[in-house]
């Protein structure tokens, strides 16, 4: 606990953020639904539009998220975490306005702007930061907790979210005013003088720092065996994770007729027990048996979680597949801690921003496929009986991911020469 008071200005405001978020999500079905198909209970107009949102999402995300890691390093944290915990206050307010159908469209727009700027970066930011004030050996637990506060926070969202709902909006505006007073900086920004300079060759200046800086970022993690290793995980990984994910709550919809209280209890169940797993278990286990196996253990779970789901047959079956969720959960952690003990501190930023990129092409690629397989599977011209299919053909990515995880070999974290090394490189580019 000692260990963890550099960042109680960044968890709190992250955990009401979080809150604030999931407050929405069981309610957003049922808007969405209502508004794009009223009366059905079946609605492919939301599936398909939440798979474009992903896609689009993905693509872009493959440049902001190193974007984002780059500029945490250089320019400082907390900038870019006021930028990123800010863009979700627009559509949520939106949405809480009006919910016609005219409004769920400019809902989706606005937030699929607001998902290519927060979503994922929150993470790699926030990594970034407690791994600046957080000893190395005690950094699994840091990254443990931080996770954990984001299972507590879609708890507590789902309880509030039957009360409350349109609370959100005021604790999405508090988020950003409470770390602006009481964040405090861990990186100190490269100033730059100013250069009276045309305005084409200033921006001309600006696309090639990024160029190099982006070099620099791939050396970082294609010099590392651990981290190209960890590269192939996350991407098959999150390739058959946000596949399920974007697709469940409709699926449960559609085929057990789940409502939002019963969503809820779903989500619940996953968050409360993965609480247990990330702020107890995890760091206990950590330094006995190390991030490795802990990692195979959580893809392991995320395998039986995908099949279960798939091959549900009764409306008690979800909930037992729910449950695996508090072992699955333990993946995100400690793919953060091999990142980090295998990045020098000058490159925490640009190595989790960069495999957050590699995730972002896998749930780009997703939706292309979930989507439609999921649509035509409830559907009536279904080949065969089988309405989770997607999902259990979803699982088979998860399974690629755990072989490479098995491989995975771990490097010595760098000494202090080669953390020296690596910022005499970047100074050139920060000058």
């Amino acid at each position: 606990m000692r260990e963890l008071r550099p960042l109680v200005h960044l968890l709190l405001p992250l955990c009401v953020h979080w809150i604030a978020e999931e407050m929405t999500v069981s309610v957003l079905v049922d808007v969405t639904t209502n508004a794009l198909c009223p009366g059905s209970t079946t609605c492919p107009q939301a599936i398909y539009i939440n798979g474009i949102q992903q896609t689009v999402v993905g693509i872009f995300k493959m440049i902001v998220l190193p974007l984002l890691g780059q500029l945490a390093d250089e320019r400082g944290r907390k900038p870019l975490l006021l930028i990123t915990v800010s863009t979700t206050i627009v559509p949520f307010t939106l949405l809480a306005i009006d919910q016609s159908k005219a409004s769920v469209y400019a809902y989706y727009v606005l937030r699929t702007i607001s998902y290519i700027i927060s979503q994922g970066s929150i993470f790699c930011i926030s990594v970034a930061y407690a791994a600046d004030v957080i000893d190395d050996d005690k950094r699994a637990a840091a990254f443990s907790w931080i996770t954990g506060l984001f299972s507590a926070s879609h708890v507590v969202g789902n309880v509030l979210a039957r009360f409350l709902p349109k609370v959100s909006i005021a604790l999405l505006i508090f988020v950003p005013l409470y770390m602006s007073l009481f964040l405090t900086e861990t990186v100190r920004p490269t100033r730059k003088p100013d250069q009276h300079i045309p305005c084409l060759n200033k921006a001309f200046k600006i696309v090639q720092e990024r160029y190099y800086s982006m070099k620099h970022a791939v050396h970082v993690v294609t010099g590392s065996s651990t981290l190209k290793r960890i590269s192939l995980v996350s991407f098959f990984y999150e390739l058959g994770m946000s596949g399920i994910s974007s697709v469940l709550l409709y699926y449960l919809k559609s085929v057990f007729g789940f409502n939002k209280n019963q969503l809820s209890e779903i989500l619940m169940m996953v968050g409360v027990g993965s609480i247990f797993s990330q702020m107890l278990v995890l760091p206990l286990l950590n330094p006995l048996v190390g991030e490795k196996l802990i990692l195979c253990a959580g893809l392991l779970a995320s395998i039986a979680y995908g099949l279960v789901y798939g091959l549900a047959w009764a409306p008690w079956v979800p909930y037992l597949s729910a449950s695996f969720g508090v072992i699955y959960i333990l993946v995100k952690p400690s793919t953060y801690a091999v990142i980090s003990k295998a990045s020098n501190s000058a490159d925490q930023g640009k190595a989790q921003g960069f495999i957050a990129g590699v995730q972002s092409i896998a749930s780009l690629l997703s939706p292309l496929a979930m989507s439609p397989l999921t649509t035509w599977f409830l559907s009536s011209n279904a080949p065969f009986n089988c309405k989770g299919f997607s999902i259990i053909f979803a699982s088979v990515s998860m399974v690629i991911s755990l072989c490479c995880a098995w491989t995975l070999k771990l490097d010595v974290p760098p000494n202090k020469n080669v953390e020296d090394n690596s910022e005499d490189v970047e100074t050139p580019l920060l000058s």
